[in-house]
């Protein structure tokens, strides 16, 4: 019975030593820039949680930089482009400005901006993230987590939409579309922008704007309220944030629009609704794989440890070793 007992407690302390411990132990973010040019990256952190890298850095075309997050941690990401800085930090961007600095200090970047936001170790030890154009459009955008169990999708946004952005919502420089804006920055409105009466999920429905973002982007964020497929959770993962995914866009001229026109009436159509996931889990991806192989590891680890110590004390158990016998 003693010796049953010491094994029961040895195969307990060894699971307790195997569970995945990454999801609060923060996590690392490798920023990575597949654009032909500098991205200069801006960070931004929830209230009252403490700033990384300083708020923003400087990542030139092809480069990485790996940023350790501590656990908990919460906040969004996004790239600056177009960017002049002097020796002590102080200059301009283009698009995603933060107050004409290299490091951000907790100030958010001015839209239009792709936005990568997260937080780590939620509900359930999850981490909550996703790719948002609630801000607007600058740069394509991806997110991909390595190394976590769950769900774990990659959303982004890699298409380039200035291509296709309509006029009332471009962001022109030197006759180019550099960025394009959300309607809610376009036209500074409660329709648009899903305030005031507008404030909920039902008097706030998706307009022919966000619908097109939709379209072009089906994992990210369009609107405010675009929930149901655009948010994604993985547990103890780390996390590569990839700028121009596949490449560098093309330059758009702002005279190759075929939109035009002024600022229309809100488009009050309900949108089309996607099927609810089961067990309100995003519909992107299963998340099997690294689950199996976790539980896999783990079972092959504590047979190995009862297998040493039968061998050590030299008991013969018949029950156990049954048990051993009949779980191999």
């Amino acid at each position: 019975m003693a010796v049953a007992w010491s094994c029961l407690l040895l195969v307990l302390l060894v699971w307790l030593s195997c569970i995945d411990r990454t999801g609060a132990a923060g996590a690392t973010f490798t920023f990575v820039n597949s654009c032909g040019f500098t991205v200069w990256v801006g960070v931004q952190s929830n209230g009252g949680i403490a700033l990384l890298a300083g708020g923003g850095f400087e990542l030139a075309a092809g480069s990485k930089n790996a940023v350790s997050a501590p656990a908990g941690w919460g906040g969004r990401f996004w790239g600056r482009t177009g960017c002049n800085f002097d020796s002590s930090g102080q200059g301009k961007c283009e698009t995603g400005d933060c107050g004409g600095v290299l490091k951000c200090g907790g100030t958010g970047g001015a839209p239009p901006a792709s936005l990568a936001e997260i937080t780590l170790d939620g509900a359930n030890g999850d981490d909550f993230y996703d790719i948002s154009l609630v801000d607007g459009y600058n740069l394509p955008l991806e997110m991909t987590p390595s190394g976590g169990t769950g769900v774990c999708g990659s959303p982004g946004c890699t298409y380039n939409l200035n291509d296709n952005c309509p006029q009332v919502l471009q962001l022109v420089a030197q006759g180019l579309v550099i960025g394009c804006k959300s309607a809610c920055a376009a036209f500074d409105t409660p329709e648009y922008c899903c305030t005031g009466a507008y404030g909920s999920p039902t008097t706030c429905p998706a307009t022919e704007y966000s619908n097109a973002f939709k379209a072009a982007c089906p994992t990210a964020y369009s609107y405010a309220y675009d929930d149901a497929t655009s948010t994604f959770t993985c547990k103890g993962a780390n996390y590569a944030i990839t700028f121009c995914p596949y490449g560098t866009p093309g330059t758009t001229p702002s005279s190759n629009s075929t939109h035009g026109g002024t600022h229309p009436p809100p488009s009050r159509s309900p949108p089309k609704q996607s099927p609810p996931s089961p067990n309100g889990i995003s519909q992107y991806g299963t998340g099997t794989s690294a689950g199996v192989r976790y539980s896999a590891r783990v079972e092959f680890i504590l047979l190995l440890c009862i297998a040493a110590f039968l061998f050590l004390h030299g008991k013969k158990q018949p029950e156990l070793q049954a048990s051993v016998e009949l779980m191999m």
